[in-house]
C-alpha cells in the first residue's frame, strides 16, 4: 500500500482468518486448505477462511462472512487468537493487521465453495502440517500448537520490538 496522500499516512490493510479445530485421534487437528490461481501464496496451504475486513465491518464480522462465503459454515464459536502487525519488507511500506480467530464449534459440513480459489480442504495435525504453510499463518499455527500465543505479534519486520 502507498501513503494516503492526505496526510502523508501509511494505510495498513486489515484482515481476519479462522482457523477450525477439531480433537484429532493423534491430538488436535486444524481445517487448511490449498490456494490456487488466487496470485498470493498460491500452492501454499492456508486458514481455510480468511479476507479483508471491508469497510464498516469488525474483524469478528469479517470471520464469519468468510467462513460462510468460503466453506460454507455458520454460528461459529469464535476465539480471538491474536493480532499480528505484518510486512514483506524490510522497510515497511505494505503494512498488514492481520486478526486471527479459531472455532471448535459451527453449524454446517465444510466444503469448498470457490474451487477456483481452493484447490482442497484437509484436515491436518496440528504438529504434522503439509509444506509449505502461509509463513506468516505458520508461526500463529505453531503458537497454537506450543500454546504460546500472545495478544499481539509481529512478522516480516526487519526487527522484533517486545514489551
Amino acid at each position: 500500500m502507498s501513503p494516503d496522500p492526505t496526510h502523508g499516512r501509511f494505510v495498513v490493510v486489515p484482515a481476519a482468518y479462522v482457523f477450525l479445530l477439531r480433537d484429532g485421534i493423534f491430538g488436535p487437528e486444524v481445517l487448511l486448505q490449498l490456494r490456487q490461481n488466487t496470485g498470493y501464496m498460491d500452492d501454499h496451504w492456508a486458514a481455510a477462511a480468511a479476507g479483508h475486513v471491508e469497510r464498516g465491518e469488525t474483524a469478528y464480522d469479517a470471520a464469519h462472512r468468510e467462513a460462510a462465503e468460503e466453506i460454507a459454515v455458520a454460528d461459529l464459536a469464535l476465539e480471538f487468537v491474536t493480532s499480528m502487525q505484518r510486512t514483506r519488507h524490510a522497510d515497511p511500506i505494505d503494512e498488514r493487521v492481520d486478526f486471527f480467530f479459531t472455532a471448535r464449534s459451527w453449524t454446517g459440513e465444510p466444503r469448498i465453495v470457490e474451487p477456483e480459489k481452493c484447490a482442497e480442504l484437509r484436515w491436518c495435525r496440528l504438529d504434522a502440517l503439509p509444506d509449505p504453510v502461509v509463513p506468516h499463518e505458520l508461526s500463529v499455527l505453531q503458537a497454537l500448537r506450543s500454546g504460546t500465543t500472545t495478544p499481539y505479534s509481529t512478522f516480516g519486520f526487519s526487527r522484533s520490538h517486545h514489551a
